[in-house]
């Protein structure tokens, strides 16, 4: 059958993004590859293990999109590229995006916060701002596409003219930090 703990990735990431990464089990990533329950403890320990593996792979495929993105933009072109990447994946992909949420140490993980960083240099901020502004950032962004995902952004005004003001205050707020803030 070909059955490898990546092919066991894959399909419980696709399935956390139909039936959400909350209604993940091992006995539904076993039923979609077709196969018993028990096949797939000679990949895995156990859920937790199953649910990390999603969280690596999601990272992973989070980082190259924001690598992408912002590979050879600068300043307010690299938020841009950056921002629309992160919320195309986070709508795009709703059981990985809730996946990386998980506080799981990855090589991905730490691609996404190097994505992020490459986007920063374009502000020329020194290193305890460069961590606000990624803070700033994430919580944004975060805070952006939970609510957006949820239906939560009901007014009459189109999402994407409300998405471009808020990045346009983001790049406000990132020109206008302190270089040696307080600490």
């Amino acid at each position: 059958m070909g059955l490898t703990a990546d092919r066991v990735a894959h399909a419980a990431a696709d399935l956390a993004d139909e039936a959400g990464f909350d209604r993940l089990t091992v006995a539904a990533v076993a039923r979609r590859l077709g196969v018993a329950d028990a096949s797939l403890y000679a990949h895995l320990r156990n859920l937790a293990e199953l649910r990390e593996r999603v969280a690596a792979l999601a990272m992973a495929e989070l980082a190259d999109a924001l690598g992408e993105a912002v590979a050879g933009r600068g300043g307010r072109d690299a938020l841009v590229a950056f921002a629309d990447a992160y919320r195309g994946f986070a709508l795009g992909h709703p059981g990985r995006y809730a996946a990386t949420q998980l506080p799981v140490d990855s090589e991905g993980g730490h691609r996404v916060v190097a994505a992020c960083a490459a986007l920063l240099r374009g502000y020329a901020l020194d290193t305890v701002a460069e961590v606000d502004a990624i803070r700033l950032l994430c919580g944004t962004f975060h805070g952006w596409v939970t609510l957006e995902a949820a239906g939560r952004f009901r007014l009459g005004r189109p999402m994407d003219a409300s998405w471009r003001v808020a990045l346009d205050a983001l790049d406000g707020a990132l020109k206008a930090m302190p270089t040696a803030p307080e600490s």
